[in-house]
């Protein structure tokens, strides 16, 4: 959850240049794969984003990391190739593939040159449809994840992030690290590894975007060639989880002479009418630093800390509104009581027209995604599909923020930010801070 690349962040900060056409066609292959393009000849070069829904949260019970594990494992080797065989395949053409593992989506990215373009699609097809799994492969990848989860266990913003799930999730998936545990890793044997493949990969909820060198008669074609082979249907998607955690403290000790804080309750779905108005009012609680209400009262007024924040977090699943900081044992404490009062000040008395037009500056203008690369508007594009945006999307951003008014803002304010139901989980060794 608070793995928080969020793209969602992405996507509400969208904007582009006053002098930019971005023209995005949905194209459909002649066996029904749709994507959405962005056809840019000036560079022999295409990017290629595609999604697969349902990441992390389709382990199978007691199979946590096998999805993690088994991703990792799809550019170790494919058809006739070993790992090494594969890189070197991949070298000659002059391609790129990134395979990223996601709570709610599994990520493949791909990018090649336009006179590589068929032979790239063919290697990737082979990634994705035949992948070895060969056992020295599996050992080298798992001692990889191991390293990591070690490193995972002696910092202490992952042991509050573990700890403060674990309680607002409880069995769901959302509950634990979606990277598994050393003993769940340790435990994975192949089987479960081709189950998680078989649970993963396939055609429904598939998302895909495309950006550079390629037009919507040579891209259909090139759907039908990657995706062929792949299974229709795999796992079922799990059930919402509703956010369970009540309002209090609950301190993890853990020797350190900073302590980390994560705090947060339910959010709001991306799909309500009011999240552009709950968009704007969280920039101006827990935003950038030039806008944000807590960094100003925590950081500049009091210097009890270096930077802190907080977010919307609208997962597939369920919805959170979070917030993260790191403080001093000594004054944690007091840090925690100013976040407590700027919650409750935000929903009490909102905020002001001052505030809510310099968020609006800043979502439309002030600090745009800008779309400096085929591969940066083809994983905004394929985000946008997961979110459910429509095309068009991009021309009415900007309206639908303006369109917020301080009223409406301020409604939203006192029903989101419920400062009793605020949690904290801190790790460390906070001095007057005990679990309540």
């Amino acid at each position: 959850m608070k793995r928080i690349a969020l793209v969602l962040a992405g996507l509400i900060a969208l904007t582009f240049p006053a002098r930019a056409e971005v023209a995005i066609q949905e194209v459909t292959s002649e066996n029904g794969h749709v994507a959405w393009l962005v056809n840019e000849p000036a560079l022999p070069f295409t990017a290629l984003e595609i999604r697969f829904h349902g990441g992390t949260v389709l382990d199978r019970p007691g199979k946590r990391g096998a999805v993690n594990l088994m991703v990792g494992l799809l550019e170790e080797g494919a058809g006739d190739m070993d790992a090494q065989g594969f890189a070197e395949a991949r070298e000659a053409l002059a391609a790129s593939f990134g395979f990223d593992a996601g709570e709610d989506s599994i990520g493949i990215s791909a990018q090649f040159l336009t006179e590589n373009r068929d032979q790239a699609v063919a290697l990737l097809h082979e990634a994705l449809t035949a992948p070895r799994f060969d056992d020295t492969a599996i050992e080298r990848v798992r001692g990889q994840v191991l390293s990591h989860l070690a490193s995972r266990a002696t910092d202490p913003s992952s042991l509050a992030s573990d700890a403060f799930d674990a309680a607002a999730y409880g069995d769901h998936p959302y509950g634990s690290y979606d990277g598994g545990t050393i003993d769940s890793v340790t435990a994975l044997t192949r089987d479960d590894i081709v189950n998680a493949y078989q649970d993963t990969l396939v055609l429904d909820g598939i998302y895909v975007a495309a950006v550079g060198d390629i037009t919507a008669e040579q891209l259909g074609p090139l759907l039908d060639q990657l995706f062929d082979g792949l299974p229709q249907t795999g796992a079922t998607m799990p059930d919402r989880v509703a956010f369970g955690l009540p309002g209090g403290t609950t301190v993890v000790p853990f020797d350190t002479p900073q302590s980390v804080a994560l705090f947060g309750h339910v959010g709001i779905e991306r799909e309500d009418p009011d999240f552009f108005a709950a968009y704007l009012v969280n920039t101006i609680l827990g935003g950038p630093s030039s806008l944000s209400r807590l960094m100003h009262q925590v950081r500049e007024e009091r210097g009890l800390t270096y930077g802190i924040g907080s977010y919307l977090v609208p997962v597939d699943w369920t919805e959170s509104v979070l917030g993260q900081f790191s403080s001093q044992n000594a004054v944690i404490g007091e840090a925690l009581n100013v976040v407590r009062d700027e919650w409750a000040k935000i929903a009490r008395d909102g905020i002001t027209q001052e505030e809510l037009t310099a968020a609006q500056t800043y979502l439309t203008g002030s600090y745009p995604l800008r779309f400096d690369g085929n591969a940066n508007i083809a994983n905004i594009m394929v985000a946008m599909q997961m979110e459910g945006l429509p095309i068009d999307y991009i021309a009415t951003r900007n309206d639908q923020v303006m369109a917020v008014t301080l009223e409406h803002a301020n409604r939203v304010a006192a029903e989101l930010y419920k400062p009793d139901a605020l949690h904290f989980v801190v790790v460390g060794q906070p001095e007057g801070v005990v679990s309540n």
